[in-house]
């Protein structure tokens, strides 16, 4: 039987840096064995991800994050007309806005919208609307939803429809006015009924918006919790921790100075910055069945596997471990310029996801010579084979290190990370 889960397990040792900082401007840093630990925080791995050249060249399309919708509607303007050869007409595209986000489309209350208002607590009762929240948005789906929405506003109404839209008319007419809700003109009236329409559509065939959705492989791996009107939750397929080193860490701290060429003394600006160096422990669980549901290749979680989705979901399993292995924050580089690459990648397939975080719970101690990296492995590898011991987990692993170590009996050994990648994409054979 496949086994669902695969386990990433990184060691990656930074030279001075400064990755990951808080609201203060110093490293972002955690207590783990009752010592302080340098961190980089799970929500930094994910876009540094998502926003590398590697990941543009093997997921060419990426989710558009804001909450920002008027920027979203030029966005969308520029990336449908390029794509469709028929183009599509800006109000379209917000229409089709206003159908996802139900930003116009009214509840049954007539005292509020699905998004809701807020009364702002002035004196002359002035209203603001709530502001949608920054999500995840999927251009193919808006796609499918701007081509329903032209197709609804193209097409002559239906008898049935026809007097369903004069009995909103009426209605409205006969409705008292409130400063929340002034009376709507015929023609918004119409924009609702249609708006409402497609959206009654749209929600009866979710799959088709859902498969869509799954063309922007950083959902698929992310997830996306539903905000508002059409936008679905998605259960994310990708766990990532917050990657921590693997031993205690005193910061430094750099005092810099900005030279004024035209100021005979001193210096134009005085500042300083928190680092660090350290052995990073990066963990990251990505569940296959979840990740061919959220594809559109599954029906659902409990359907049988396909050869073509699970190859799929092989394939960005090893661009996953790619990413984790070479990919780092952009933070501060151009100052420290840590561009390292990860010492080791230690692979897994398994039923369930399985950190080896608690290797590292006791810090780490450095070599008598010096050096992190050699008692890191030991200590990743000795965790491993005592809770494989201890629980008689059913794991197939395989492993590349830079130093060529042999790894415990149980870990297949691979020369290099297109090696190890070939290795998940073969299904650990």
């Amino acid at each position: 039987m496949n086994k669902n889960f695969v386990n990433f397990h990184i060691l990656i040792s930074h030279s001075p840096s400064c990755l990951n900082r808080d609201d203060m401007n110093m490293q972002k840093s955690a207590i783990f064995g009752g010592k302080r630990r340098v961190r980089v925080s799970s929500q930094s791995l994910k876009r540094t991800m998502r926003t590398s050249d590697y990941y543009q060249q093997f997921f060419p399309e990426k989710s558009i994050r804001t909450r920002q919708l008027g920027l979203l509607a030029d966005e969308l303007v520029a990336k449908l007309n390029q794509e469709d050869d028929g183009g599509l007409e800006r109000k379209w595209i917000e229409k089709a806005i206003q159908v996802f986000t139900s930003n116009t489309v009214d509840s049954e209350d007539e005292e509020s919208d699905e998004l809701g208002e807020v009364d702002s607590g002035n004196q002359d009762d002035t209203k603001e609307r709530k502001k949608v929240a920054v999500a995840p948005w999927s251009v193919s789906e808006f796609k499918v939803i701007c081509h329903a929405v032209k197709k609804a506003y193209s097409e002559e109404l239906t008898q049935k429809d026809q007097d369903a839209l004069q009995k909103a008319v009426e209605k409205e007419k006969s409705r008292k006015a409130t400063k929340k809700k002034p009376k709507k003109s015929d023609d918004e009236i119409k924009d609702d009924f249609l708006l409402k329409k497609i959206k009654k559509s749209l929600e009866s065939d979710i799959e088709s918006l859902q498969k869509a959705c799954g063309s922007a492989t950083d959902i698929a791996l992310s997830g996306r919790m539903a905000t508002s009107g059409l936008m679905t939750s998605i259960d994310g397929s990708l766990a990532v921790a917050h990657a921590i080193t693997t031993h205690a860490v005193d910061a430094d701290i750099d005092w810099f100075t900005a030279v004024d060429d035209l100021q005979e003394l001193g210096s134009g600006h005085l500042d300083t910055q928190e680092f660090s160096s350290g052995v990073f422990y990066r963990y990251a669980s990505l569940n296959l069945k979840q990740l061919q549901v959220n594809l559109g290749l599954l029906p659902n979680m409990k359907a049988e596997e396909t050869k073509e989705g699970r190859t799929k979901a092989l394939e960005i399993a090893a661009h996953v471990l790619h990413m984790l292995a070479t990919e780092v924050p952009s933070a501060k580089q151009q100052s420290f310029a840590a561009h390292n690459l990860a010492d080791i990648a230690l692979i897994s397939f398994s039923n369930q996801p399985i950190s080896l975080a608690n290797a590292f719970e006791k810090p780490v101690l450095a070599e008598k010579s010096g050096g992190f990296r050699a008692p890191s492995t030991t200590e990743l590898h000795k965790y491993w084979e005592n809770i494989h011991k201890g629980y008689g987990l059913d794991e197939t692993c395989a492993e590349f290190s830079l130093d060529k170590i042999d790894p415990p009996v149980g870990i297949t050994k691979r020369d290099s990370l297109p090696e190890l990648k070939q290795w998940v994409c073969n299904d650990a054979k």
